[in-house]
């Protein structure tokens, strides 16, 4: 059984995730997956090859790894296209890997795992999903943790957030809802779903 986990920047998925983990259900976070795509190698990876071809020399730092602060100049700018284009190049080859990596956890005996990926929809990763959780918190932690979290102006943490879809849409889309605003609630919340996923998985067998 796939879980897609979903949440806009600083809902704080990586925290639930950990709590999932903590109830035996891991996580393949696509995030670290991208990382590992665009790490610094001896030559170009294939991803990282279309990036250069699409945005530019500047895109590759000396060692051939991602240039995240000029792609994020480029992608968060408001150019709706660059974003697409971005998007269009690294979600199959973030999507191949973590496949890769779920047939690992199933071939080691897990049976429920949960795919963190912020752009679930826009990358079309929910099409593999079996069950759906959306992670939203109140904007104004959001920003706080993003402000925090990477260093960047909460200007610049807005316009990230105004290019993804809103808290209302996800929740739409998903069939279980998540509220991390710091409060201890959460981990019931997490405990109580992680019940339910595995009741529903045992009815599949």
């Amino acid at each position: 059984m796939l879980i897609g986990l979903c949440g806009r920047s600083g809902s704080g998925k990586g925290y639930v995730s950990r709590l999932f983990a903590r109830h035996g259900i891991p996580a393949i976070d696509t995030d670290a997956v991208y990382r590992d795509l665009t790490a610094p190698a001896d030559k170009l990876s294939p991803c990282m090859t279309e990036i250069v071809s699409r945005f530019g020399a500047e895109a590759a730092l000396s060692d051939n790894s991602l240039n995240r602060v000029y792609l994020r100049s480029i992608v968060f700018s408001g150019d709706s296209e660059a974003l697409a284009d971005l998007n269009g190049i690294t979600h199959k080859y973030i999507l191949g890997e973590t496949m890769n990596r779920v047939r690992d956890y199933f071939g080691n005996g897990d049976s429920i795992i949960i795919i963190d990926a912020p752009l679930l929809f826009e990358s079309n990763f929910s099409s593999i999903c079996d069950f759906i959780v959306c992670v939203v918190a109140p904007e104004d932690i959001s920003l706080r943790r993003i402000v925090e979290r990477d260093g960047i102006s909460r200007e610049a943490a807005l316009k990230r957030l105004n290019t993804q879809i809103s808290n209302e849409e996800l929740a739409e889309r998903s069939d279980a809802v998540i509220l991390n605003d710091d409060t201890d609630r959460v981990k019931n919340e997490v405990e109580a779903l992680a019940k339910r996923i595995r009741e529903i998985n045992s009815s599949k067998l």
